[in-house]
């Protein structure tokens, strides 16, 4: 199984409009082979500011995949292609890291 932590931080004040194209992408990622899970998230509320808070311009999608095949698969997808293509002007920045079981 692989696991990936993808990091994603909006340009100021448009998290929310990135959050609603991720929204309306999921399903068709989901629907894809060897897609396990793929669900973003926030800082919880109600939880303090720390070192480990990303803050109001980011979110973090948990994704896990059957296989490396089906991840680089998701990549190349033309539904990932036009994902990328409507949210590029509001990102600031993508960290993905592609992890494996220890």
């Amino acid at each position: 199984m692989i696991h990936v932590v993808a990091v994603i931080t909006a340009k100021p004040g448009q998290r929310d409009k990135i959050l609603e194209a991720y929204r309306a992408n999921r399903p068709a990622v989901l629907a894809e082979e060897g897609c396990i899970e793929y669900t973003a998230t926030v800082d919880a509320a109600g939880m303090p500011a720390s070192k480990g808070t990303f803050g109001p311009d980011t979110f973090v999608v948990v994704e896990k995949w059957a296989t490396l095949a089906a991840l680089q698969a998701h990549a190349a997808a033309p539904h990932m292609a036009a994902y990328g293509a409507k949210t590029k002007e509001w990102t600031e920045s993508r960290v993905i890291h592609v992890l494996e079981p220890a």
